[in-house]
Parts: structure tokens; sequence; C-alpha cells
């Protein structure tokens, strides 16, 4: 597969997985390459807008779902910002337009994932968004000092790292659309997001660990640039890795893509006072754990040092050609 000025001679089938703000990221520089994306998303948030709707309307929380959908949409313009628009007054405060409507149209259809089909063809999405179960499940976990902590919320706000986590109830059936995107994928994509509660909730769904084990295209981890307190604390590349292997099953990743461009010294400086920092790529303890490691430029700088949407995409895409 070649490309001339980002375009590819022709389109692969992707599949992301993940949640949280790092998917839309990846999604948003992906749609503009190749319009065959399926987007697998984890359901166990339980916090602000999505968590009140969960509990009020026993629905599945519609906010990465939301995320998702707009990063797709192919024109992010009025009805996209529409979806994004969130209430700031009143007893809608905290509620997001789009969170509102995926919740009323749950209740029209009686069917969370037909409802967010429909919202997808309003939004004329470049790709497909699916939540990872079809499931009502919550998050449990194991902290380093010992804890038990319930609730996706709880378990990021903790400000201790993880050192497990679970979904309630256990053995939560996969969506049957996203199993069949990942077993027709050219390329499956893990992250980047919130290790232990955006990525690994998906991989707790058995089938779905199982499906990307067995599956024949390229399985790529991408690895978050920074650590994140409350989750991930002093954690390097292949700690990230570990984990996500430990809750999953061996075999799982083949590649691991890196951030291979040191953040500004005032970043770092800017990060270390939240307790954050560059995740260190330790490359010999990767390769000895069976992985590629793919260094590349994915990150753009400003007072925070993020993945760049179009520089991950390019470095996706790159995975697909002969020479990688």
């Amino acid at each position: 597969m070649s490309s001339k000025n980002g375009h590819f001679d022709s389109e692969p089938e992707i599949v992301v997985i993940g949640g949280g703000t790092g998917l839309a990221t990846l999604l948003r520089g992906l749609k503009r390459l190749t319009g065959r994306l399926t987007a697998v998303v984890a359901v166990a948030d339980d916090g602000g807008s999505s968590g009140r709707l969960r509990r009020e309307l026993d629905i599945q929380p519609p906010g990465d779902i939301r995320n998702c959908l707009t990063a797709l949409a192919e024109d992010e313009s009025l009805l996209s910002k529409l979806f994004q628009y969130r209430f700031e007054d009143g007893p809608l405060s905290g509620h997001s337009f789009g969170n509102l409507f995926l919740a009323a149209l749950t209740k029209v259809t009686g069917d969370f994932e037909e409802a967010v089909k429909l919202s997808s063809t309003i939004l004329a999405t470049r790709g497909k968004v699916l939540p990872a179960t079809p499931e009502t499940v919550s998050l449990k976990a194991e902290l380093e000092d010992g804890r038990q902590v319930d609730g996706q919320s709880a378990i990021a706000g903790s400000g201790v790292s993880c050192r497990r986590v679970w979904l309630h109830p256990d053995g939560a059936a996969a969506t049957k659309a996203a199993l069949e995107a990942i077993r027709a994928a050219d390329i499956i994509v893990i992250g980047p997001g919130s290790l232990f509660t955006s990525i690994i909730p998906n991989l707790l769904i058995k089938d779905i660990a199982r499906a990307i084990g067995e599956a024949g295209g390229r399985r790529v981890f991408v690895c978050n640039v920074m650590t994140q307190p409350g989750e991930t604390l002093e954690f390097t590349a292949a700690d990230h890795l570990a984990a996500l292997l430990a809750h999953s099953q061996a075999g799982i990743v083949d590649t691991i893509l890196v951030n291979g461009v040191s953040p500004p010294d005032d970043v770092i400086q800017h990060y270390l006072t939240t307790g954050a920092g560059p995740v260190l790529i330790d490359e010999p303890r990767l390769k000895q754990m069976g992985v590629d490691v793919v260094p590349a430029d994915v990150c753009s700088a400003g007072d925070y040092f993020r993945h760049d949407s179009d520089r991950l995409a390019h470095a996706i895409m790159s995975l697909l050609s002969p020479q990688n």
C-alpha cells in the first residue's frame, strides 16, 4: 500500500478500540485517510452526564460514544457542535445535547446500539461506532495500596495506581458487530487513552480479547506519551503493555507504537507539578516481551504534550505499507 499527499491507493479495514478523548483524537485523524473505520468503545463510564443518565434512565453511558460519533462526523460543523453542546444552567446543567439525544433515541428504539447506528446516519460519520458490549457493566479496581474501588470515576480520581481491574458482572458478551469487524480488520489499534479505565475494560470482555488474539490483521497498541496520576504513575511503556496483557491474553499485541520525540522541558515541568511525566520507552524489555517497537513523531506540544490526530493517523497507516 502506498500513499501520495496523505492519500492511500486503497482503504484498509481499521478497527480502533478504547474510549475517552484518546480514541476520539485518533478517529479524527483516521477519517481523513479512510472511511472503513470501526470504533469499539468502552461502556463502563459512571461519571458526569453519562453516569447520571445511566443511573436515572438505566441505559448505557453515552459520553464516549458521543465523542467518537462527532469525531467521525463527515462535517464537524453545526450538527456536531450541537451534539457536543453542554448545558450550563438549570436541571440540565452538565448534560450534553448529544448524550440526551442518544438517551432519548435509546428509549424510542428500545436499543442503545440501534440508537448509536441511527445517530451515525444523522451525523454522516465516516465509519461505525459500536459499544463493546450490549450489556450494562461497571468497573472495579484493586489499587496498589490494597484498597478496592468501585466505579470508573472513583478509580480515575483515586490518586493511586491500579493493580488490577475487572468488570461487574463478569462474563459480559461482546457486541456481535464488534467481533465481526475485528475478524475482518487489516489492522486493529488498541488505544491511546486511560489504560485502566478506557482501554482495558474492552479487553475484559473475553470474546473481544479472544477475537483480537485470533485476528489475522496487525495488532497495534498505541502507548500513552505521559503517565496518568491515579492510574499509571511511574509506568514505563513496558509496564503499560504488561498491564494490558495481564488483563487479556498473551499474543494480543504484535506492535507497540511509541512517541519518538522528547517533550519540551517547560512542558515536562508542568506535568511534574501534577504528578505526571513522560512515559519511559524501555525498548529492551519491550522486545523481550515479543513485540515490534515503532517510535514515531506522533505528538504536538502546547501547554500539554498530546497525541496529534493527523500525525498519529499517518503513523498508523504507515504500518500497513509493505516495508513495515
